[in-house]
């Protein structure tokens, strides 16, 4: 693959250009990020190693991979390790947060967010849901607002969230934040300290394998109660296998599902590779080829929906183009008759030249 890379080719990003090298040479144009992350070579080696060393009666020490996942999450995401839950699934920590509210309260969502965000909220007959707009959402909070709930990124078509805008409402109103940034973690800065409860997948942006999620909660741990608890919440997980868990962790590891070890495996590995290339770097690597494929659309005479600062381009009616696409070797999604790309570090002018070519036709 040419890998054009955006940006000067000296000093650090000669560093990040190496880097992406040495760990992904996908075989086609891959431009479904949103969907499904590629996974680094480091990372595809390390849970082979261990599914071999697991065949052959040695497992490894699968749980200390499961620590420097969530020490890396942390890192990259700002926040104290105490204050992350290692988990597999958005909606399990979504339903957590809906549990924890008391009969009555309000949540406030974004139109046509993602399922995980919402849906266990709604299943709570006894709350309020309200849906407005996603521009609307921070003017939109009001007293008895208990939590808006919203992704940082949207799923359908990649417009991001007024996510300060929205802080500083609830806030002034004394109700709790909520953020998903699965379709954000891994190439938009998510600063989760800013905001009450922060959840991600990690199989996207963040490149793991699937069945790694993780859930920051405020240094209180939120009033949440870990209705889903096992011995792994325990203080002293392996003095908490039989019976009810005794003392649960004095950290968000109460809120822990019992892992999938070996996605945890490889994700220690993807997370430490995004640390190393820069969370700013690839930040402005993945906007710049958005770009490009914005301006090139302008030429073509299709308008995407509007996205600013937005590594995702989504163009209203040409998803029925995803098949041909596909089969011409480039790899986009169809979501709502809409034309999705995801512009991620491992993609290139190249890939997006190549989108534009097909798509001139």
């Amino acid at each position: 693959m040419d890998y054009g890379f955006i940006g000067p080719h000296s000093g650090p990003m000669e560093t990040f250009e190496t880097l992406v090298r040495a760990e992904f040479a996908p075989k086609n144009t891959y431009l479904n990020t949103a969907s499904t992350g590629l996974m680094p070579a480091r990372t595809v080696e390390a849970v082979r190693s261990a599914l071999e060393s697991a065949a052959a009666g040695q497992p490894t020490d699968m749980f200390a991979d499961v620590e420097a996942a969530r020490a890396s999450f942390a890192r990259l995401t700002g926040v104290p390790v105490r204050r992350v839950a290692a988990g597999a699934s958005v909606a399990v920590y979504t339903g957590l947060i809906a549990a924890s509210l008391p009969p009555g309260a309000e949540v406030l969502t974004a139109e046509a967010d993602f399922s995980s965000v919402v849906t266990p909220f709604h299943l709570r007959r006894d709350l309020t849901v309200r849906t407005v707009p996603l521009e609307r959402i921070a003017e939109s909070v009001r007293p008895g607002t208990a939590l808006v709930a919203v992704s940082a990124a949207q799923s359908a078509d990649g417009r991001i969230a007024d996510l300060p805008a929205i802080r500083a409402a609830a806030r002034a109103h004394g109700a709790r934040t909520y953020v998903d940034a699965s379709q954000a973690a891994g190439w938009l800065p998510v600063d989760a300290d800013a905001y009450d409860f922060v959840a991600s997948v990690a199989f996207k942006w963040l490149v793991c394998p699937r069945g790694v999620a993780f859930l920051v909660v405020p240094e209180d741990l939120g009033g949440l109660t870990p209705v889903f608890a096992g011995w792994v919440a325990g203080e002293e997980p392996w003095d908490s296998c039989y019976g009810p868990v005794a003392e649960l962790a004095h950290s968000a590891r109460r809120f822990d599902e019992s892992p999938a070890l070996f996605s945890y495996t490889g994700a220690r590995h993807s997370l430490a590779l995004l640390e190393e290339l820069g969370a700013e770097r690839v930040l402005a690597h993945d906007l710049a080829l958005a770009d490009r494929f914005r301006a090139g659309l302008n030429g073509l005479g299709h308008e995407p929906v509007p996205a600013p600062g937005s590594a995702i381009v989504s163009v209203p009616g040409l998803g029925a183009r995803q098949p041909d696409l596909s089969r011409a070797g480039v790899e986009v999604s169809d979501r709502a008759g809409n034309l999705r790309a995801a512009f991620h570090l491992y993609n290139t002018t190249a890939d997006v030249d190549r989108l534009l070519d097909v798509l001139s036709g």
